[in-house]
């Protein structure tokens, strides 16, 4: 049972064309003088791209046609897991050193345009993993899971939407002020709670709430029954949100931390007459 494959064609593209983009890079960048670590090298193909095929065609990719279980977690991991594991890679990076400067510019213009600053925000984040699983409280989960469209949307979008939020986290060149790490902070925070609400929904709930039935022509004897498989959904879900927002409150306690000395050192360096004109400009600028 969990040792099932499924070839899905559509996850097997994404693969093949990741892998060529990425070593393609790789060798553009040794061309141009940059010694890329084989260490990234190997977290975006055995753990971004390896996890990304275990999802897509090991149990969660079979039978997330069949249950819910299997089709919420494969998504939470999609969303989640895999843009994390993926980021490992440090594919923007890679990016700047293989692209030449026409190709830089563009990258820096899209990085720096209003849209990915808006999805690689604080804010957008938890929102969207709370309206994506709000979707499964719905008869929409039901249309989406028996649909091969939808199945297709989910393997390419799905992974793609979590590496736009996450992406700008890891990947971000622009300096931030400690105070706006700790509002990301807070969020990320606020996200634990978010996240956990459609979970704890599924859970709790007495009753199915796709408003779905057994998709299978016979289903085997080990399936669990309808709200059970919802119930199992709610746990999985829970427990996949919390654990990966961890890595991330972690990764921004350190930036904080950095940044943070950052600054005080900065302060530090300034002269007695700096810091006196500092205080008089802030004093100035309070007044006004």
């Amino acid at each position: 049972m969990l040792l099932t494959f499924r070839l899905d064609p559509v996850a097997l593209a994404v693969i093949v064309v990741a892998a060529i983009l990425y070593g393609a890079g790789v060798i553009r960048a040794h061309r141009e003088g940059t010694r890329w670590s084989p260490g990234r090298t190997a977290a975006f193909f055995v753990l971004g791209l390896g996890s990304y095929a275990i999802i897509s065609f090991g149990f969660l990719g079979a039978y997330s046609h069949d249950l819910r279980f299997a089709f919420t977690t494969r998504i939470a991991l999609l969303l989640f897991v895999v843009p994390a594991l993926i980021a490992l890679g440090r594919p923007v990076h890679l990016a700047r050193a293989a692209l030449g400067e026409a190709g830089r510019a563009r990258l820096e213009r899209f990085l720096g345009s209003s849209f990915l600053k808006v999805v690689g925000s604080a804010i957008f984040s938890p929102l969207f993993a709370l309206a994506v699983f709000a979707v499964f409280l719905t008869p929409l989960a039901f249309s989406i899971r028996e649909n091969a469209v939808g199945e297709s949307l989910i393997t390419v979008l799905v992974p793609v939407a979590g590496l736009l939020m996450i992406l700008p986290v890891f990947e971000g060149s622009r300096v931030h002020t400690s105070f706006f790490i700790t509002v990301e902070f807070l969020l990320a925070f606020v996200e634990l709670i978010l996240d956990a609400i459609p979970a704890i929904v599924l859970r709790i709930t007495g009753h199915v709430l796709d408003q779905g039935h057994a998709v299978a022509a016979i289903a085997p004897g080990w399936f669990p029954s309808q709200l059970r498989d919802q119930q199992l959904s709610g746990d999985l879900l829970w427990f996949i949100a919390e654990v990966a927002d961890i890595p991330v409150l972690i990764f921004l306690f350190v930036r904080w931390s950095r940044t943070d000395r950052r600054e005080a050192r900065a302060v530090d360096e300034l002269s007695d007459d700096e810091m006196e004109e500092l205080t008089r400009a802030h004093l100035r600028g309070a007044r006004d």
